[in-house]
């Protein structure tokens, strides 16, 4: 089969596995954009530099004050989720009533300020970040070596990605989310806090991105370019998956991560352009993306 694939299985279960990491984080940070429109109706441009910052946010503590990855798990992306609903609270509660185009720009700027904040301090060159010890080396599964640390990169994105799926499309505080976004005057008649419900999932929403972050420091070098080289295509993914579709943001990105995989394999000249090529066709052909709904 290889031989005629022209191939060996190296390379090919290789740049799958590749491709599977990347769809991994594009699931992962198309997951919190995907909760913020789907439950805000904000279009959180701010997202890619926001990832950037729980990366940095897991430098720092490991640079400056000796606390490892398994802490910066959880406080990186507790703190950009705070720095999200002091974000929303502050100035994104101002536009709901206001244009889509009007939050963009907004968290545009945010995104600029941010990137620009961390350039001017750390300069464009990547800080390294180690492995942590109980995920170095690797397993050999004969037909390909996985690296110990990008299996649990995997394994640990997808608990969060279809954890946050059944939270929303299942749980009460879920039927509570989908319910305020349609008619919040009704949900708040039954004594729950709307606004603090909605700054809580902006929060939320960007604690994901800062999660992705700190998945992404040990493989990826930590830089302030690391959000804008990576946002554009997460909302590609959107787009295909239908902007508010959590489920649709989550399969999405993982298909397109492994088509970009095969892509490098059979036609390395078009990998870079396969996602928007994608996102042309679906457009044409179901504007509302692939798991979206016509409003």
């Amino acid at each position: 089969m290889f031989d005629l694939l022209g191939v060996s299985p190296q390379i090919l279960f290789g740049q799958l596995l590749l491709g599977l990491i990347n769809g991994s984080f594009y699931a992962l940070l198309s997951l919190g954009l995907a909760v913020i429109f789907g439950m805000l109706n904000v279009i959180n441009f701010a997202h890619g530099a926001l990832y950037m910052v729980g990366a940095f946010l897991a430098w720092l503590l490991l640079t400056y004050l000796g606390i490892g990855y398994w802490w910066a798990l959880f406080l990186a992306p507790a703190a950009v989720g705070l720095t999200g609903i002091v974000l929303e609270k502050s100035m994104l509660a101002r536009l709901y009533k206001l244009d889509h185009l009007y939050g963009l720009l907004l968290t545009f700027g945010l995104a600029l300020i941010f990137e620009g904040a961390f350039r001017h301090q750390y300069g464009v060159s990547g800080q390294p970040y180690p492995i942590p010890d109980a995920l170095k080396g690797g397993q050999n599964l004969g037909f390909m070596f996985l690296p110990n640390y990008r299996g649990w990169v995997i394994g640990f994105s997808l608990l969060v990605c279809f954890g946050t799926w059944f939270a929303i499309e299942r749980t009460k505080l879920g039927a509570y989310l989908r319910a305020a976004t349609e008619n919040p005057t009704l949900v708040q008649a039954f004594g729950i806090n709307v606004p603090v419900m909605v700054s809580l999932t902006y929060g939320f929403g960007v604690a994901l991105a800062g999660l992705a972050g700190v998945l992404a420091a040990p493989i990826y070098q930590v830089s302030p370019l690391m959000g804008s080289n990576l946002i554009i295509i997460v909302f590609a993914v959107v787009v295909i998956g239908g902007m508010g579709s959590i489920l649709g943001a989550i399969v999405t990105g993982l298909g397109l991560g492994l088509l970009e995989g095969l892509t490098k394999v059979f036609y390395p000249e078009a990998s870079n352009i396969v996602v928007f090529v994608i996102m042309a066709i679906v457009l044409l052909i179901k504007p509302a993306g692939l798991f979206g709904r016509e409003r």
